[in-house]
């Protein structure tokens, strides 16, 4: 994730083709002086270039990506003043959720452009604690958040990013959940990963 302390502004594009998403990248750093690039693949056979930097400069690269990448570009998405929250929530470094709170609201998108956006309307809507965004990797290509906090503030979270993502035909399902029962709790804290719960616990235990 690029380092957001000085230039707040990201920007992502999200490609179906890896080579043309090195020609993309190249193309955006040499168009536009963006802070920072970071570029790579993700399942299943995406590529993702972020660039960081003044919303002037970040809005240039997109432009140039979405441009050269043409028909290659599934989806993308400009946050010129990207919460704290979002960046802390796509780059920890493991992979269980951090919440507290009543309620849980879970949104499900099948771009990883689109859930960090929802994400960031979200949390800057509601008082609510991003519990984790998680990116395309073991998921299809897919991308969901968890919010967590008191139920009128994870409604709106939710309400919030549901309007984000609809325009971009990107949103799959959100839901709600009042009171998270004590056992789904602890498996979501534990480890999202099913295999690697089982591995943790193993079936039976009673955990």
């Amino acid at each position: 994730m690029p380092d957001l302390s000085n230039h707040p502004a990201v920007g992502l594009i999200e490609l179906d083709s890896i080579a043309h998403g090195v020609l993309t990248g190249d193309a955006m750093v040499k168009a536009s002086p963006v802070t920072s690039i970071h570029a790579g693949t993700v399942h299943p056979g995406r590529y993702l270039v972020m660039v960081a930097g003044d919303t002037a400069s970040v809005d240039v690269a997109l432009d140039v990506g979405g441009r050269v990448g043409g028909t290659a570009v599934l989806d993308s998405m400009f946050l010129p003043d990207i919460h704290s929250d979002v960046v802390a929530a796509v780059v920890r470094a493991d992979e269980t959720a951090v919440f507290d709170g009543e309620a849980v609201g879970v949104l499900e998108t099948a771009t990883a452009a689109a859930v960090i956006d929802a994400a960031d309307a979200g949390v800057k809507a509601a008082r609510v604690t991003l519990a984790t965004v998680r990116l395309a990797d073991g998921l299809g290509g897919k991308g969901y958040l968890v919010f967590g906090g008191a139920v009128a503030e994870v409604e709106a979270a939710i309400e919030s990013s549901v309007a984000r993502a609809e325009p971009t035909d990107q949103l799959l399902h959100s839901v709600v959940i009042p009171q998270l029962a004590a056992e789904m709790r602890a498996n979501l804290m534990a480890e999202l990963r099913f295999n690697r719960r089982l591995e943790m616990t193993p079936l039976g235990s009673g955990d």
